[in-house]
């Protein structure tokens, strides 16, 4: 009879879209699913800012805490570092290992010397706390012994005596101070005319020159033997 229903279907109940009729001919689907839309573009552009913030937040990590790239301004360092070139000056390692005499670091201008403007300086730490620095006969003399400093411009062999100002030659360093001199002696304002610097103003240690890439290269710090410590 007509009303009666196959043995395989159920009353009132509608096919699937893709179900096959009783003839076995394709159906066509009539109804409009929302879940089929793809929102795929949203999502990218979602997944673009996401990394780019990520980006972000990643460098100023990496620049306040780890490492921060900086260009030489100054000729106080020639030769050992040249104007125009760049250094990575690490923030990390001083927290756990203090500077140590030898160490080229990056510093802000001292409180009162604003001949340099906000630039910070890139010089040598010659004294550290405790140190008694002298300057006389053209030599730096640390605790009563005269250093050897074989990078001051202009190299090993033909170095530059380093001159004190007239009225002082002599300069005992503070605890939470540095001592610090340029390599280019005659072209470095340091302390020499300021005086030692406090350790909070250091921005770092500069340890990697990476740019121009034919004099990329670690700087090393030179040893001093036969210095004695300084007193507490």
């Amino acid at each position: 009879m007509r009303d009666m229903h196959r043995a395989d279907e159920r009353p009132n109940e509608p096919r699937a879209p893709w179900s096959r009729p009783a003839g076995g001919a394709r159906r066509v689907p009539t109804t409009y699913t929302a879940g089929l839309v793809s929102q795929r573009p949203v999502g990218c552009l979602f997944e673009v800012v996401e990394t780019l913030v990520l980006t972000l937040v990643i460098f100023l990590v990496i620049q306040n805490f780890v490492a921060q790239p900086y260009q030489v301004q100054q000729m106080s360092m020639e030769n050992t570092l040249q104007p125009g070139e760049y250094v990575l000056v690490d923030k990390l390692t001083p927290r756990f290992d203090d500077y140590s005499r030898g160490d080229v670091i990056v510093f802000k201008p001292p409180a009162g010397y604003d001949q340099g403007g906000d630039t910070p300086f890139i010089k040598r730490v010659i004294g550290l706390p405790g140190d008694r620095v002298s300057i006389r006969d053209g030599g730096v003399y640390v605790n009563g012994t005269l250093i050897e400093e074989p990078y001051t411009y202009p190299g090993a062999g033909t170095n530059q005596p380093t001159e004190a100002p007239p009225d002082r030659t002599d300069w005992t360093v503070a605890p939470g101070e540095l001592f610090v001199l340029g390599d280019h002696r005659e072209q470095s304002s340091d302390s020499r005319v300021f005086g030692t610097i406090q350790r909070d103003s250091v921005v770092g240690r500069a340890w990697l020159r990476y740019w121009p890439f034919n004099v990329f290269g670690i700087l090393s710090t030179p040893t001093y033997p036969g210095v004695p410590a300084g007193t507490p």
